[in-house]
């Protein structure tokens, strides 16, 4: 017998076990988080297309399958979201924006072909920024504000807020995102979850209309660790759509979880030296990195030296980057019905000159040649995930920031961007609250290609430091 909404609490990689043993039924499992979802999302705004007819019909066709002796995927009958910047067929794909209100996805993303494949169960499409532009809010004309779980009216993070805050107050186990500047870690720091962008191409991607953009990740979004290693199995591996994905590691990251890190090198960096990182935050981080030390390994403050990467990162990635989505309306013709800033960023293209784009480019290639000698010294680089709390959604950026350009406003409180110019592993996981309940977040953060030790490092910190009790 279970609690009316025990099962939406269970983590997926417990629940899968306690269905395939036959404890539970998905149709058990259906009936738990549709009830949540009802319940909970009207105010919270996470999900933004939610069948629920659909969700229970689709539970009850999986329990079929397992009675009549169907072979089971590793997700059979666990929940699952997709956010409203990846193709779901015959669904809605909005981007957050009004004007494209009408659109619908002819195919699906390989990301959502393989979570399907695995037996997962489609609970619908989160909420997002308007065109994922920015890491703050999850806010648009079109749905409206995400709201933080843990307090109504303060940001849930960007642009995949919707995921982190259905993740949050459990509303579904397993919640795809996308992160092209922190767009998976930001909102994970900020509704105390977990969320991972691997290594580029570790995960096939098509989020933009280009397909060449390596600093933009799918990523898992989850309550747990572990939760979190089960979904990057499934979803990881090449896929023809992304001429940039990466060959199969042939390794279990689940299993992984479960190797030593002691002794392990890690650095740990208060700020990345262009950071003002809140005093409050920065306590919770650093007494938070204590626990690498008691887990038996060694840790120093030391920072990559590489100058500031903002400029670089504005100019040689995130504005050609939303430009990519340049020609998909008349951005000026939408004022009151897009974004201001978005309309800025588009703008931005217009003047941004190729001499920009390649001193960015310089500066990036600078930045990896610093990142991979200091590298040579440590296992992993352990950061604060963001140097600010959340704030409220009336706000773009942190009272500190506002009335300065629009780049310092998007970027110079986030610490996560620099690892998607250098396209290696990140992790943020819950380190604590802030004196009024404001959850924090840890970045931890490895050499190119080192997802298992990155998620490694974190299931020993959660194990010493445990968060899933925690709920809003």
């Amino acid at each position: 017998m279970t609690t009316s909404d025990e099962l939406c609490w269970i983590p997926a990689a417990e629940l899968a076990k306690r269905i395939r043993a036959g404890d539970v039924t998905p149709t058990d499992v259906a009936e738990q988080v549709v009830a949540r979802i009802d319940a909970v999302n009207p105010e919270l705004n996470a999900f933004i297309n939610f069948d629920r007819e659909q969700v229970l019909h689709d539970a009850r066709r999986l329990t079929e399958h397992q009675h009549r002796g169907g072979e089971l995927g590793p997700l059979h009958g666990v929940p699952y979201s997709i956010k409203d910047l990846t193709a779901v067929a015959g669904l809605p794909l909005t981007f957050g924006l009004e004007p494209l209100k009408d659109n619908i996805a002819s195919r699906d993303a390989a990301v959502v072909t393989r979570l399907r494949a695995a037996g997962g169960l489609f609970l619908g499409i989160t909420n997002t920024i308007e065109s994922g532009y920015h890491c703050g809010s999850t806010d648009n004309h079109l749905f409206g504000a995400t709201h933080n779980p843990w307090r109504h009216d303060l940001i849930a993070g960007g642009s995949s807020g919707g995921a982190a805050a259905a993740a949050a107050a459990g509303l579904g186990q397993l919640h795809e995102g996308s992160d092209g500047a922190g767009s998976v870690r930001s909102p994970a720091s900020l509704c105390g979850v977990v969320g991972m962008k691997p290594t580029g191409g570790r995960i096939p991607q098509s989020i933009l209309p280009g397909r060449y953009n390596s600093w933009v990740h799918h990523g898992p979004i989850t309550r747990t660790v572990t939760d979190n290693a089960l979904m990057l199995n499934v979803l990881a591996g090449p896929d023809p759509s992304d001429p940039t994905s990466l060959p199969t590691e042939h390794l279990d990251y689940v299993t992984e979880l479960d190797n030593d890190i002691t002794g392990w090198r890690i650095a740990y960096s208060p700020d990345l030296d262009y950071a003002h990182v809140d005093s409050e935050v920065a306590g919770i981080c650093r007494t938070a990195v204590s626990a690498f030390e008691e887990l038996g390994a060694h840790v120093t403050e030391a920072t990559p030296h590489w100058g500031n990467p903002v400029d670089a990162m504005w100019d040689g990635i995130w504005v050609p980057g939303i430009g990519s989505a340049y020609d998909l309306v008349d951005w000026e013709a939408q004022r009151g019905h897009v974004d201001d800033n978005l309309i800025e960023l588009m703008h931005e293209n217009e003047r941004l000159s190729g001499v920009d784009v390649g001193r960015a480019d310089v500066f990036r290639g600078a930045m990896w040649d610093t990142f991979s000698a200091f590298m040579n010294d440590y296992e992993l680089l352990v950061t604060p995930t963001l140097a600010d709390p959340a704030f409220p959604l009336t706000q773009f950026a942190p009272d500190r920031l506002l009335g300065t350009p629009l780049r310092r406003q998007a970027l110079e409180w986030v610490l996560t961007f620099p690892f998607n110019m250098m396209t290696t592993p990140a992790i943020s996981v819950p380190a604590g609250f802030t004196s009024d309940g404001r959850p924090v977040g840890l970045q931890i953060t490895g050499r190119m290609h080192a997802d298992s030790a990155v998620l490694c490092a974190a299931a020993h910190f959660e194990r010493a430091r445990p968060w899933a009790p925690h709920r809003p």
